[in-house]
């Protein structure tokens, strides 16, 4: 008797997500470059913190988009425990996210500490601020191990979902921390309430476009990374089915 299972499926034609995709890689690439030639070269170094002040063109940009991604998480958990939009995708794109959050949140400790080591004079402090960027690393780390446990699937997602709430909890405590208690962190150097930003300049408009750079990689990581999540989910589905009907081969 031959066995005949399900193939798995094949690789959809070019799509609007893959287009999208495409355009956001080749705009990351070029903005990159440009970020690289602007913070490097055209930029000056400060005359307080000398060629130092570079670290401004990757760690605010990359803490920012740290909480991001962690909000982007939030929301598709959200939208996946509400019943009228339950959908695998939205549990797909929460934890595609959360992966590149807990990418973006590491360059956020490493390039801090780089920054502490010429500004504090010491890799790490169990500052406010740092310390609450660390848990919230630690957290996500354990949201992501624990999207790999066994067990029914929808059961899993609305577990990570809520875990993924509860953990959003400690963003809006890390980002106001400078706030609420005295920290070695400086606060805002551009956003400024009533007053100019701290740098001008080439400095000024170089830390603009980081921001503007760190998104859209952001965005094309977290596409690419939610099109893997996507197959994953394809591929341990129709894997089951798989091997369902080899079981029932077997038995006849």
């Amino acid at each position: 008797m031959t066995l005949t299972v399900p193939a798995l499926s094949k690789h959809p034609r070019r799509s609007l997500l893959d287009r999208a995709s495409f355009v956001l890689g080749v705009a990351s690439a070029v903005g990159v470059v440009a970020l690289l030639f602007l913070g490097l070269v055209v930029s000056p170094p400060a005359i307080l913190y000398g060629e130092t002040v570079r670290l401004i063109y990757v760690h605010p940009a990359v803490a920012t988009i740290t909480f991001v991604a962690f909000g982007v998480c939030a929301l598709a958990s959200l939208a996946y425990l509400w019943p009228r939009t339950r959908s695998p995708r939205w549990d797909h794109l929460a934890g595609a996210s959360a992966e590149v959050g807990v990418l973006f949140c590491a360059a956020t400790l490493v390039s801090g500490s780089i920054w502490g080591r010429y500004t504090w004079g010491v890799w790490w402090t169990w500052d406010a601020l740092l310390t609450l960027t660390l848990m919230l690393f630690v957290v996500f780390v354990g949201y992501l191990a624990l999207r790999r446990t066994g067990g029914d699937p929808v059961a899993r997602a609305k577990r990570c979902a809520v875990t993924a709430l509860l953990a959003f909890l400690l963003v809006p405590i890390d980002h106001y921390s400078t706030s609420w208690w005295n920290t070695l962190h400086q606060g805002n150097t551009v956003l400024r309430v009533g007053k100019s930003p701290l740098i001008e300049g080439w400095q000024l408009a170089t830390m603009l476009l980081s921001f503007l750079v760190f998104a859209v990689l952001f965005a094309w990581i977290l596409l690419r990374r939610f099109e893997v999540e996507s197959m994953e989910a394809r591929l341990e589905d129709e894997g089951y089915v798989w091997a369902i009907a080899e079981r029932r081969a077997e038995g006849r």
